[in-house]
């Protein structure tokens, strides 16, 4: 597991020199993600994807869960009361009917998700349309505190928003 730091940046190019100063410390380029209000240029800079913008993870496992739910009971009904082989239940139609409805469930879901803002970056909202751009940096716990000062060193016009503590390996 990794956690995120993340930090709010006063324009792009505090941004692209917050970055090469990362670099310059070894972080690597794909644990950099930042983000800025839409349509500034973001040349330059790792932009975060809609795995760390909107709810497409949460989304996909909530998905899952109420699909492969749905595929249970559809599939159990369609077992006991359809068999299509003699008059024994048919097990492995429930299964594979719990199996589609968990796919389609998180599937379906990841449609939505998409389309959703993450509710760990609504905080940065206003600031983001205000112009400034956000910083979200993934690291092993054992580099937290060195980036952390860095960072406040090198980037005095920054600001300190905060830890996650524990990051998906996905995101």
């Amino acid at each position: 597991m990794k956690r995120r730091i993340y930090w709010l940046l006063p324009d792009l190019a505090s941004a692209r020199q917050a970055m090469h100063d990362l670099l310059q410390a070894r972080v690597d380029i794909a644990h950099l993600h930042f983000a800025a209000r839409e349509g500034q240029d973001m040349a330059g800079l790792h932009a975060a994807n809609v795995w760390q913008t909107s709810d497409l993870v949460h989304a996909a496992k909530t998905g899952w869960v109420l699909g492969t739910a749905c595929g249970v009971v559809v599939g159990l009904l369609a077992a006991l009361l359809f068999p299509v082989f003699g008059d024994e239940p048919e097990w492995a139609v429930a299964v594979g009917l719990a199996l589609l409805g968990g796919v389609v469930g998180a599937w379906s879901a990841t449609m939505v998700g998409v389309s959703i803002p993450s509710p760990r970056l609504a905080r940065f909202e206003s600031a983001i349309a205000q112009g400034q751009v956000l910083l979200m940096v993934d690291l092993p716990p054992a580099r937290v505190r060195e980036v952390e000062a860095m960072l406040e060193a090198t980037h005095p016009e920054a600001r300190f928003e905060g830890e996650e503590p524990r990051i998906p390996a996905i995101r």
